[in-house]
This record gives structure tokens, sequence and C-alpha cells, in this order.
């Protein structure tokens, strides 16, 4: 006996999906594992290579697949952040993982690109048949033009509408709306908001007129308008990223001056807005009675019970299934459907009407 699993003759070929089973990991880690990118541990590189051996999986072969289909069989992921900034996010992780879920099965693999400045050629020559922008700004038209013009099939996770690209939306700007508006019908008057970063140097710093108006961030964007429909003067920081350490450093300074301070703060993430709860408490501003803070995503952040945070809950994974969906079915030839998710919110007890 080989020792060797089998699929058994009805499963036919021992696919991604399989060997992440066997392994004990999702669909995008087992990718992550076979391309050596990623945070992915020795240990649990170890344990999908294992799998895979148990199962006589090699892996995606892009060469064998492009004799039979004329393709690469790998589907390139461009995201604009840093990759060891990008898996900090668990919004990314789970995007990733819902798309994983889609194209895993079929047996392409998944290629992380960024452009975060010196990796712009390797996004214009990546040999992929689809390419899942996510949360990219209008700063990669060029590459996309190039996609195009390559027959590339192309699909974008919350991103700025752009000519022949499949979008996958979120209501960031209505949902953004609802968080301000809960904060209004409490009765505050006096908010401050923490974005995501407004640019490609994800410079930090006080959120400015200027700095509003030119920014390229599109999720940020849209996010800020939703809260300028109630609080048009609401003042605010830049964040240089989703990360609570930023969250933090933001809520150090919105908090500084006990006169002029805003009674209730909306983060544009839940790390963000876990760090300006981190920070009231170093400046013992009580939660909620002396603070209201929301934040944006509804992800699972330990280290700040008995709070519940007040948040806008999106469906991240679904949101990465649905890009899946919709290049397969771009790339077998039809048009794909743009989706538009809605998000939810959960009112959570970090929120209160202000102190009189």
């Amino acid at each position: 006996m080989s020792g060797k699993a089998t699929t058994g003759p009805a499963s036919g070929r021992p696919n991604l999906a399989a060997v992440a089973r066997l392994a004990g990991v999702s669909a995008s880690t087992a990718s992550l594992a076979f391309s050596g990118a990623g945070p992915v541990s020795a240990a649990t590189r170890a344990r999908v290579l294992a799998a895979a051996e148990r199962l006589d999986y090699a892996g995606p072969d892009p060469r064998a697949q492009s004799l039979r289909r004329g393709r690469s069989g790998i589907i390139g992921v461009v995201i604009e952040d840093r990759l060891r900034d990008a898996f900090r996010d668990p919004i990314n992780i789970a995007m990733l993982d819902g798309l994983a879920d889609e194209t895993g099965p079929l047996g392409n693999g998944l290629l992380l690109l960024t452009d975060t400045g010196d990796g712009s050629a390797t996004i214009a020559t990546a040999p992929v048949d689809g390419v899942v922008l996510i949360g990219c700004s209008t700063r990669l038209a060029e590459k996309v033009a190039v996609f195009r013009q390559r027959g590339v099939a192309l699909v974008a996770i919350e991103a700025e509408p752009m000519a022949g690209v499949l979008a996958i939306d979120l209501d960031n700007r209505e949902a953004s709306h609802r968080l301000a508006r809960h904060l209004e019908q409490l009765g505050h008057d006096r908010v401050g908001m923490v974005t995501l970063p407004l640019d490609d140097v994800r410079s930090r710093g006080e959120l400015t007129v200027a700095r509003e108006r030119e920014s390229t961030g599109f999720v940020a964007s849209e996010r800020m308008r939703g809260v300028r429909e109630v609080f048009p003067n609401a003042v605010g920081w830049v964040a240089a990223g989703s990360f609570i350490e930023e969250g933090v450093l933001a809520g150090l300074a919105l908090l500084a001056d006990p006169e002029t301070r805003p009674t209730a703060i909306i983060a544009q993430s839940d790390l963000l807005a876990v760090g300006v709860i981190r920070a009231a408490e170093q400046l013992g501003i009580a939660i909620p009675r002396e603070l209201s803070v929301v934040g944006f995503d509804g992800v699972r952040v330990d280290g700040i019970a008995p709070l519940d945070l007040t948040t806008m809950r999106q469906p991240a994974v679904e949101k990465g299934r649905a890009a899946g969906r919709g290049l397969i079915e771009m790339l077998a030839g039809r048009p794909g459907e743009p989706v538009s998710f809605r998000s939810e919110f959960h009112p959570g007890n970090t929120t209160a009407p202000p102190r009189v």
C-alpha cells in the first residue's frame, strides 16, 4: 500500500479545497501555503503540504493548465497595502477566504500582488487569468487598462467605478450615515472622525479640507461623505492604517483638549475604534458616559470587555465569494453580475447620550 489517501473514484482529481479540509485550514491559507506568500507559519505550511501528499495533490500547475485551457489557472489579488499590513486586517483575510471558497474548488491558485511602489511592474505583467482588486484607488487606472488589453477578467471589491470592471460594492456611505444619525438621535453635536488612509503614502495627521478633497482612498471618502451628511463640521484625524495602535494615536490627538474634544467619535474600522477606546482609558475618559465610540466592520476584537462596540457589520466573506463567482462567470465568457451588499447596524454599549 502506498499510504496515500484518495478522494475516491467518484470524486475525481483532488483539489485545493480537499487539501484545506484535510489540513484543517481555510482554502485561502492552503493557497498561500502553496504560493509561499503571506503570513503562513512553517508548521501550517508543513501541515498543508503533508495533506496534499496524502491526497496526491501537486498543487495548481499553471504550465499544465496553460496547455489544456490556454490559461494559467492563477487569479491575481491586488491589495494596495504592504502584505504584512494587509494581513493584520481581519476583513482582508475574510474576503480572501470567501474568494478562495469559490475559486479553489476549480483548481485556481491565488497570487497576491501589491502596488506599494516597487511592485507595480509585477501587477502589469503577472501571468493571471483574472484579477480581483480589493479597495484599490483610481491610481491603478493605468494597470487596469493594461489588464483589459490583455483580456484579463477584472472584478473590484469596494473600488472607484471603472469601465470594464465588475463591481462588488458595500453601502459605505449609507452605513456611515446611519452611524452618524444614531449619534445625532442620542443628542451628540460635537463629533470627531478617525478615517482610513486617504493617500498612497498612508500619511497620518489632522483631517483638513484639502486632504479630504484630494483623497484617493475610495472607501474612506465614501464613509466620510456619509458622516458629513449629518455632521458637516465634524473634526477628524487620518490614520495610517486600520490598526489598533493607529486608533490610539488618533484618540489621543482628538481628545487632548478637555474644552474642545468631541463627545462622540466615529471610527472607520473596528480596530481603529478599539484604539480610540484605549486612548480614552489612558486619559481617564469613561465609555460611554463621557465619550461615545462607534466602529465599522463587525469583526471580533478581544480586550475591551465588558464593552460591546456599536458598529456596522459588513458581510466580508460574502463579498469575497461574490467576487469569485463573478470572476468565474467572466472567465466562462459570460457577463458577471454586479452585487451591492448592505451592512447591518449592531447597537452595542459604547454609545450613550452626551453628558450635560
